[in-house]
């Protein structure tokens, strides 16, 4: 298969995806790259990752955060806490933060989000830049959506994980919790609130075919989110997907995938936010480079206090990229950081 080949149709992307061709891939990734440019420009936006917590009240099958794996020591972030690591990454010029933790519904976690929310903005102000907020803590009410959004969070990350629904079946337990009619309700009820709202896949997990991920990309499109966010599948020991000893693509297709469906969004999707997942860097110690060389335009380094950090365990291998490998990290691409930029999508 060659680029002149391809096809933004089903079965083009599926070709795609299955094609192993080193040139094929190569070049797919530098077109991707230049249609980026083309579009939404050289830049690369940081949002400052701070995982608040890791209690979650969600049994999914494939994660190393489920309610149910007792071998995973539990925590929550301080108001005090999450508010330092914020000012950092102002004081960084990083331009946004992302709040991201386990699902939880209880009334005193959503008060302390309504309230973090609040004072973040206020972080940003004292410090000449109000901060972009970017929340990603699974499914609530439209109520709590909107509760939040008027408090001050503009952006918000839930990931449709896959958007077929008998494969979002195999995935998640059957206890009432997890619907994929529910997951789809609550990403369009924080696009009605006016939420630049994101979604995102697992790629290269047990059950999922090319077809699959094909579809994923046309859900994208149809859905029009303004940012998406998806990355590699990693197996977590603790959690029953991995025991019950179910196959996945090698690491190396898995992370060739991952570079594919990157840079075939921004093909379909040329103008929206696409982030360079930190699991990429589970293959190579450029993987989010990579990523953003075949489209990708955001990268999120983590700036939850270390003492957590190996505690936000969603799957083994994790690695993380603090703020202080950025310059090294990027500078050895010509890649430009856009400092200091909320980088929202304009769509």
């Amino acid at each position: 298969m060659t680029l002149s080949d391809l096809t933004l149709d089903r079965d083009g992307l599926i070709a795609a995806l299955e094609c192993t061709d080193p040139a094929f891939e190569e070049a797919l990734r530098q077109e991707a790259y230049r249609v980026k440019v083309a579009h939404v420009g050289k830049n690369v936006y940081l949002r400052g990752l701070i995982e608040i917590s890791n209690r979650c009240r969600k049994d999914c099958l494939y994660c190393g955060i489920r309610r149910g794996n007792a071998a995973c020591p539990r925590y929550e972030l301080s108001d005090e806490e999450v508010l330092a690591a914020a000012t950092y990454a102002a004081r960084q010029r990083f331009g946004s933060v992302v709040i991201q933790g386990g699902e939880r519904s209880d009334t005193a976690f959503i008060q302390k989000i309504t309230r973090l929310v609040k004072a973040l903005k206020q972080i940003g102000t004292e410090n000449g830049l109000p901060l972009g907020i970017t929340l990603s803590l699974g499914e609530q009410s439209r109520d709590v959506y909107a509760e939040w959004f008027d408090a001050g969070a503009h952006r918000y990350l839930l990931r449709i994980e896959s958007s077929n629904p008998d494969l979002y079946r195999k995935i998640h337990p059957q206890d009432g919790l997890h619907s994929y009619e529910r997951r789809l309700e609550a990403l369009y009820d924080l696009k009605a609130i006016g939420y630049q709202a994101g979604t995102g896949v697992m790629i290269g997990m047990p059950f999922q075919t090319a077809a699959d991920l094909a579809d994923d990309l046309l859900f994208f499109r149809r859905f029009g989110g303004p940012m998406i966010g998806m990355g590699p599948y990693h197996p977590n020991a603790e959690t029953p997907l991995t025991r019950s000893g179910a196959s996945y693509p090698s690491d190396e297709a898995r992370f060739s995938l991952g570079l594919k469906m990157i840079a075939l969004l921004r093909l379909l999707m040329p103008d929206i936010n696409i982030a360079a997942a930190t699991s990429l860097e589970v293959f190579s110690p450029r993987g989010r480079v990579l990523g953003l060389l075949s489209g990708a335009n955001v990268i999120m380094p983590n700036v939850t206090p270390e003492a957590q950090l190996v505690k936000y365990n969603l799957y083994d291998r994790k690695t993380l990229l603090r703020d202080r490998q950025l310059n090294d990290v990027l500078h050895s691409d010509q890649i430009r950081i856009g400092f200091g930029q909320w980088g929202d999508a304009v769509l």
